[in-house]
């Protein structure tokens, strides 16, 4: 039954909505509606000029209308006279096509009448620094080695538990927080689910654990790399397949046991196929996981202070072994490391199931299982490909799959690729530092 947002903020005392939608290169948009106009912004939307947010729109473009989604309005915890409630794009009574939400919704529906119904879990990482976004923003978070270090968590407790108690309040079956392999890293995980329902947790739990830390005094980040020489931030995501959406769900279409490299680690004929599917599409679905000129600093990284990098550089596959691209840490799910903290959280979830039912329909193979440290030995694979070097060569892998752009749809990718060129070419037009110390003297 639809959520009747005017009800919802008579019962709450909700004073004020944020309909919210995400861009394409991810910024979080908003307008804040009093409650009392929140019945007709529910039929007809709240008005945007798309030009003035980062989607391929011009300023002669007719209004964008963002109409919420009531099954996703959350009542902030830290605020609760204000509910945020993610919106969706639309155009002249159209969805907008490239809009990363609406990208996503016709992905699931697209999979749903295949009755696969895809679930995820998302990890994702974050640093707290100082507000300057300089510095770590604890002095005495120096260990080597600094995952899991409990002094070191302990002293950033009361931001930890505070978003840690809002998730547990929203419902959202938090189930631990640590510490990260970086100094002034941690990560805090929740209960997998729908992949709709996730893109909207992982878009909300961006803008609360960076409000939360802003109210302490510090700074939250999910850039891929902030700190140079240290581990960056990823954004893993785990990956099953179900029968039916939500509690209907009885089972797992990826579990199975059997013979040869996927069945001995748990996974069917589907979950071997929609596996094939991301290692088929593994370096043009980059532009879409690590979509900024930063997330190559953090993929193709040195190794780091800690002695590992826990980023893949290489198209490959394993079992319970953190060093490769992806993982099967236990039967019916497999666990994709490529992602980092930039992804858009709609994008993200959407490239997953694109190049998972591409897999499944063209019956991809994964090809071998490579059971090695890749650190280690990863110069002993000489038959995988290597993930992109830089955000330019992620694009035109991007570019040169044709299918995947399709799955993912026409006017998106069109729209993506141009906005991303467009940042690309931003980037190299800068005059740097290291030109000169490198150059001057020649």
């Amino acid at each position: 039954m639809t959520i009747d947002l005017a009800a919802f903020a008579k019962e709450k005392g909700v004073k004020y909505f944020m309909i919210s939608f995400t861009d394409l290169f991810g910024g979080q948009r908003a307008k804040l509606v009093p409650a009392q106009a929140i019945a007709d912004m529910q039929e007809d939307g709240a008005g945007f000029a798309g030009f003035a947010t980062w989607l391929d729109m011009t300023p002669a473009h007719p209004d964008m209308l963002a109409v919420p989604d009531p099954s996703s309005v959350i009542q902030l915890p830290w605020k609760p006279e204000v509910a945020w409630v993610a919106g969706n794009c639309v155009m002249e009574g159209k969805d907008v096509a490239q809009a990363p939400r609406n990208v996503l919704r016709r992905l699931i529906n697209e999979a749903a009448e295949m009755g696969m119904h895809v679930k995820t879990g998302i990890e994702a990482e974050f640093f707290l620094l100082t507000p300057d976004g300089e510095q770590i923003s604890d002095p005495f978070d120096t260990a080597e080695k600094p995952c899991y270090d409990q002094q070191a968590v302990m002293r950033r407790y009361d931001v930890v538990r505070e978003i840690c108690d809002y998730m547990l309040e929203l419902g959202w079956g938090p189930y631990q927080n640590d510490h990260e392999d970086a100094n002034g890293q941690f990560e805090m995980n929740w209960e997998f689910d729908d992949v709709l329902r996730t893109a909207d947790k992982h878009s909300f739990f961006k803008f609360m654990t960076k409000s939360v830390a802003e109210k302490h005094g510090f700074r939250a980040t999910f850039m891929p790399k902030p700190v140079e020489g240290l581990t960056g931030n990823g954004c893993h995501a785990h990956i099953s397949v179900w029968d039916a959406p939500g509690a209907e769900s009885t089972t797992n279409v990826f579990a199975g046991e059997g013979e040869g490299p996927t069945g001995e680690v748990g996974l069917g004929e589907q979950g071997k196929y929609f596996l094939g599917g991301i290692m088929k599409h593994a370096s043009a679905l980059a532009a879409i996981t690590n979509p900024t000129v930063n997330s190559y600093k953090r993929i193709n990284a040195p190794r780091t202070m800690s002695g590992a990098t826990w980023a893949p550089n290489t198209v490959t596959w394993t079992g319970n072994n953190r060093t490769h691209m992806v993982r099967v840490p236990g039967p019916g799910r497999f666990e994709l490391r490529l992602a980092d903290g930039a992804t858009n959280p709609y994008l993200l979830q959407a490239v997953i199931i694109a190049a998972g039912l591409s897999g499944i329909r063209s019956k991809a193979d994964p090809g071998r299982r490579w059971d090695i440290d890749m650190y280690a030995e990863g110069h002993t694979v000489t038959d995988a490909p290597k993930l992109p070097l830089n955000m330019l060569d992620g694009l035109r892998e991007y570019d040169n799959d044709n299918e995947l752009k399709t799955m993912m749809g026409q006017e998106f990718s069109s729209a993506f690729l141009k906005m991303k060129h467009q940042e690309w070419n931003s980037f190299v037009s800068h005059f740097s530092r290291w030109e000169k110390d490198h150059t001057l003297d020649i």
